[in-house]
């Protein structure tokens, strides 16, 4: 939203969805039928809910925007012979790039030259070890360099490298409606439906009892404009934003309204590994020595840690540490008060080892400055270099053991800890004085003594089994899909306890190219998918989509967007992730954490529920709204309207609005978590019931009784055909004071569907009782006030239709209670 033009048209879409049309269109209805202020009103409500859900969604893609950071700005070339710095913008085809650490490549690059040069990919690929390269190949925009240097010359730029193409294919995919969109676009069709052809029949009725044509028309408009919730719209929305701001509070940014619901109907959640169920950092959890086994534990890369091992160890493991540090460039560095990683978060987990186990690396250098180096490379897969009288060496075992003198155990520790998913490195020493004089890397890195092996891993968030564990007694499945190697996925999944019975790991290039065969395999709970593309994850997300799932796809890399923008709901990291992540998400963990998602769906159920809630309180103030015109029509005329058009919309937009807000601001009852996502429509057989045959008609007959008993002491008797002016107005006055009565007791009432209003307390919810307070004193206004009574068609009641009009509560009451121990009976608690 940084120009112009999108941001009209967002706020355009705002006003413009088919609700608001409808209101639009009972807006243009008002006033042909000469009803000005019914025609301000509904207008008002249509702009200040449109400008209520675009400002929270512009805040939102604003605050995505303040932090993009995925390309660079600036960039080395070499041109004319000479080293230059440059924008990124301004690189071209054909300019030499100087790769060094801590670049970020910004054009797709083929590499001429590479000195043990490791990238990192995970934005585009989702691997999260550094990736050796080496000359010949290619390094594609929004990699960056961890280790090493190297020339490249500039193969695409901007639109043309692979980075673009995944955004093209990310704008390509049109965000599916989410379920409360479908929902709402529901009861919409059937709320018109049922007003159209409830105006359609009064129109009919007028004539029949002898009404002029033009007046009829004017009459059946009115009701079709009454019947018309024009509260539900910005009702929805504040129970939404009410759901984004708690959500907030749990740190999940909501990017689109509508996702607060989307993410309660969740069924199936595809998370990748590194950065949402991991720590996404690498760290030594285990060294293997010949005298035993330690365990390492600490919390980053804080040299505070504890190192579990027994006491003869602690000599063999500080010496062990001391090679592999001296081994790296890459450290934990101090800033601000945080430890973060300088070069190879591998090598970093290496410097903070040795800092656990009280090593002072600086100071060994001092003593034995490094002299001859033997640099990495990816056929030796190990390196070493020369310090004193030793020559150091890490490097992988499957290129090591070899090379070193036989030691018992050390084959075995290596199955060990590849089995549990970490990564092995290798660490030995030999006396540097009987080199030869000019000898290779083959010739140098032979008759090695093994210190031992070290372990690492980017190991699993503590609280992620927990969160599992909720999604699975909550009815959703979860699906790990990464791109990391299928050992180091599994070995995490085992880990946070994924997996459920059979262990099912499949490699992305092992998916069936049919979408069918492709959803039958995924729709499983714990599957393991490795080594995807983002085309994978694309084709994930559309086939569990048919198979009817609610489907939540995270994400942090740029190859995410596609599939984020896909999902039903996509989830982006908001520390660790792209900006392209983010702007394809409808929602932000700003913390990174799986646990975050899981209390936002606690809210989005919760918010689903208070839907349900004002709907029924919605549909049974219609109930009351519209009993007064059922009875004209029935009478043939004979007895007078208890209620006018204005009178219904003062009662909609005026006294019925706030509690309705306040019940979409409900907290979330305990339990949530405890069942399957709602299946149930928002409007559905039991929600009708309730209002419509239930409370609905409860609060109708004491409005009406209200109305009929005041008329009868004024003397009037059915089929008369006058009526006192003063004595219709005070009836009247009676049969909204009923309804105004009625309401606060339904409002009550519909805190929970199955226990009666007194169970449940009053406290939880303050606005509630706000909300009716604020509506008592309004109604006083209405009917007290002369000019404003005037213009609404009413009077105060008299003091025979203020006693009736306060039985409207206990007769709500009496008939929820009735109604919710019969429901106990025949079926579960529902909230």
């Amino acid at each position: 939203m940084d120009r112009r033009a999108p941001v009209l048209l967002a706020l355009l879409r705002q006003v413009t969805h088919f609700f608001a049309l409808m209101l639009w269109l009972a807006a243009v209805l008002a006033l042909i039928a000469d009803m000005p202020e019914l025609f301000v009103g509904i207008c008002l409500v249509i702009v200040v809910n449109g400008a209520f859900a675009f400002i929270q969604e512009y805040r939102a893609d604003r605050a995505a925007a303040r932090i993009r950071e995925l390309l660079p700005r600036r960039a080395t070339v070499r041109r004319d012979g000479v080293l230059v710095e440059i924008e990124a913008s301004e690189l071209v085809p054909g300019d030499v790039v100087l790769l060094r650490p801590g670049d970020r490549v910004s054009a797709d690059l083929h590499i001429v030259d590479a000195h043990d040069l490791e990238l990192d990919t995970s934005l585009l690929t989702g691997e999260s070890a550094p990736v050796p390269v080496r000359e010949a190949e290619t390094a594609h925009a929004g990699s960056f360099v961890v280790r090493g240097a190297g020339e490249a010359i500039v193969q695409a730029t901007g639109a043309a490298t692979r980075l673009a193409g995944i955004a093209r294919l990310s704008r390509a995919r049109r965000r599916p409606h989410s379920p409360l969109a479908r929902e709402l676009n529901r009861v919409v069709h059937v709320v018109a439906a049922i007003a159209v052809a409830t105006g359609t029949l009064f129109f009919a009725v007028a004539l029949l009892v002898g009404m002029p044509a033009s007046h009829g028309l004017l009459f059946a408009i009115g009701v079709t404009v009454a019947l018309v919730p024009e509260g539900l719209l910005p009702t929805v929305t504040l129970s939404l934003a009410v759901g984004a701001q708690r959500m907030a509070r749990e740190r999940a940014l909501v990017r689109r309204l509508e996702s607060v619901q989307t993410l309660g109907s969740t069924t199936f959640i595809c998370t990748d590994k590194t950065g949402t169920l991991t720590e996404n950092h690498m760290a030594v959890v285990a060294v293997w020595t010949r005298e035993g086994q330690a365990s390492i534990s600490g919390h980053g890369y804080s040299p505070e840690g504890t190192v579990t091992a027994q006491p003869e160890m602690m000599p063999g493991l500080r010496e062990l540490a001391r090679v592999a540090a001296r081994c790296s460039d890459g450290a934990a560095v101090l800033e601000n008060g945080v430890w973060v990683v300088r070069g190879d978060p591998m090598e970093a987990a290496l410097d903070v080892l040795a800092r656990r186990l009280g090593v002072d690396v600086l100071a060994d250098i001092e003593r034995a400055r490094p002299g001859r180096t033997f640099a990495f490379d990816t056929s030796r897969k190990r390196m070493s270099l020369v310090a004193g009288d030793q020559l150091l060496l890490k490097g992988a075992p499957d290129t090591t053991l070899s090379r070193c003198r036989p030691c018992a155990g050390a084959a075995e520790a290596v199955e060990d800890m590849a089995a549990r998913g970490l990564r092995v490195l290798a660490v030995a020493v030999r006396n540097a004085g009987d080199l030869p004089q000019g000898a290779t890397a083959d010739t140098a890195e032979r008759d090695l003594r093994l210190l031992g092996l070290i372990g690492l891993q980017d190991p699993p968030r503590a609280d992620v089994p927990t969160a599992i564990a909720a999604c699975r007694r909550a009815g959703i499945r979860i699906a790990m899909i990464t791109g990391d190697h299928p050992a180091t996925a599994l070995a995490i999944a085992r880990q946070i306890g994924l997996p459920r019975g059979r262990e099912f790991v499949v490699e992305g290039g092992d998916l069936p190219d049919d979408d069918a065969m492709l959803g039958a395999l995924m729709d499983r709970d714990g599957i393991v998918v490795s080594r995807v593309t983002p085309e994978d994850k694309l084709r994930i997300a559309r086939a569990l989509q048919e198979r009817g799932h609610v489907v939540a796809m995270t994400g942090d890399g740029v190859n995410d967007a596609p599939a984020l923008r896909q999902a039903d709901i996509g989830i982006a990291m908001g520390r660790s992730g792209t900006d392209v992540a983010r702007e394809a998400s409808d929602l932000v963990l700003l913390d990174d954490r799986f646990t975050t998602i899981v209390a936002a769906i606690v809210q989005g159920r919760a918010t689903f529920i208070n839907v349900r809630r004002f709907l029924t309180y919605h549909l049974t103030d219609n109930v009351a709204e519209l009993a007064p015109f059922l009875i004209w029509a029935l009478s043939g005329g004979h007895i007078p309207l208890a209620l006018g058009v204005m009178q219904v919309l003062s009662l909609d937009i005026g006294t019925d609005l706030l509690p309705a807000l306040a019940l979409g601001a409900e907290p979330a009852d305990a339990g949530l978590l405890e069942r399957p996502p709602e299946r149930r429509h928002l409007i559905e057989r039991d929600l009708l019931v309730r209002s419509l045959l239930v409370l609905g008609p409860a609060e109708a007959a004491v409005e009406l009784t209200a109305f009929l008993t005041v008329l009868y002491v004024a003397g009037f008797r059915p089929g008369q055909t006058f009526t006192p002016e003063a004595a219709l107005a005070s009836a009247s006055g009676a049969a909204f004071l009923s309804v105004v009565i009625g309401q606060m007791a339904n409002a009550l009432a519909c805190r929970s569907a199955s226990h009666p209003f007194w169970t449940v307390r009053l406290w939880n919810n303050p606005l509630l009782l706000l909300a009716i307070a604020f509506e008592l004193a309004l109604a006083v206004c209405f009917l007290f006030i002369p000019p404003v009574a005037r213009l609404l068609g009413h009077a105060p009641p008299s003091l025979e239709g203020f006693a009736v009009a306060c039985l409207a509560a206990p007769s709500v009451w009496l008939a929820d209670t009735l109604h919710k121990r019969w429901l106990q009976r025949r079926a579960p608690d529902q909230p």
